[in-house]
């Protein structure tokens, strides 16, 4: 079983001294950092920590906000490390995924996160039945407004065809098909209701 640390500070001006000496004093044989702000995707360090821990080996953080973007994302990056027999460890927050106790903190940290990814998708769904009732539709305004689509399709009556059509109303091809498109099933849905 080998400890593999891994440091981040999110500046250049910053300094992995502090996380390091914690990581070296927890008997870490290797230690990856990156200097990057937590927000971001790419991490090369983090890269290639993952990269090099193999099934048996602990990754080893100073706090938890060193490795996770977010809690959902902790949660997926020690999951995955899990999956592959490979343990966790934050010293500020004393979590060791090797023991029982720590998988059961990271298990219930889980679970809130999947609490809170819920709620907000029930708040999410109710803010948009709640906007529906008041008679406003949810997302982006169309691309092709009424008055563009109805000189469209004039333009396409005429003999135009669809790209030449979009160019005489400044729209791409595409925002124009699904204009056309949404048109016309708006408009089975009204015969459907009127019969």
């Amino acid at each position: 079983m080998a400890l593999i640390g891994y440091a981040r500070v999110s500046t250049a001006e910053q300094d992995t001294a502090l996380q390091t000496d914690a990581l070296l004093k927890e008997g870490c044989e290797r230690i990856f950092s990156d200097t990057v702000s937590g927000a971001k995707a790419e991490r090369p360090g983090l890269t290639a920590a993952l990269e090099f821990l193999r099934d048996g080996d602990v990754l080893v953080v100073w706090r938890l906000d060193r490795l996770g973007r977010s809690l959902p994302h902790l949660i997926e990056v020690v999951s995955t490390l899990e999956a592959r027999g490979v343990g966790f460890r934050s010293l500020t927050e004393a979590i060791d995924t090797t023991t029982p106790g720590g998988r059961l903190i990271f298990h219930v940290f889980g679970a809130l996160g999947q609490f809170e990814r819920d709620l907000i998708r029930d708040r999410t769904k109710a803010g948009l039945a709640a906007a529906a009732a008041r008679g406003r539709k949810g997302g982006r305004k169309p691309v092709v407004a009424d008055d563009k689509l109805k000189r469209a399709k004039e333009h396409l009556a005429n003999g135009l065809n669809v790209r030449e059509a979009a160019a005489r109303i400044k729209v791409s091809k595409t925002a124009l098909y699904a204009a056309l498109k949404s048109n016309q099933h708006d408009a089975s849905d009204h015969r459907a209701t009127d019969s």
